[in-house]
């Protein structure tokens, strides 16, 4: 089973760029697809973005799409959220999540298709 570990987060004005890790420990990295989701106060759990356990694979959310970029580094068994242009309503938990599936470019962007999930980093956004 593995362990995930979140990082990163913090209060940035709208514009501004952070970069999330995700951490990941008992079990290899590169076994895994990974996602991201985040979740503001009243709001359901929503998709970011997912890459596959070989990187080959990649999707974002439409509201991301070219100013988030995620990778990850299976040697060092992180992965990674790049968030540049960041606005107000990027503000939420971010939370990274991680699942087996079946072939090297598979991924998920349903919650239900993560068996496991860090506990978040808070990422605030001001005008």
């Amino acid at each position: 089973q593995v362990q995930l570990v979140e990082s990163g987060g913090g209060l940035v004005q709208a514009g501004g760029s952070l970069r999330l890790s995700c951490a990941a420990s008992g079990r290899t990295l590169s076994s895994y697809y990974m996602g991201w989701f985040r979740q503001a106060p009243g709001k359901e759990r929503e998709f970011v973005a997912a890459i596959s356990r070989s990187g080959g694979s990649i999707y974002y959310a439409g509201s991301v799409k070219g100013r988030f970029t995620i990778s990850r580094d299976n040697a060092k068994n992180t992965v990674y959220l790049q968030m540049n242009s960041l606005r107000p309503d990027d503000t939420a938990l971010y939370y990274c999540a991680a699942n087996t599936g079946w072939g090297p470019l598979d991924l998920g962007s349903k919650a239900w298709e993560y068996d496991y999930w860090g506990q978040g980093t808070q990422v605030t956004v001001s005008s």
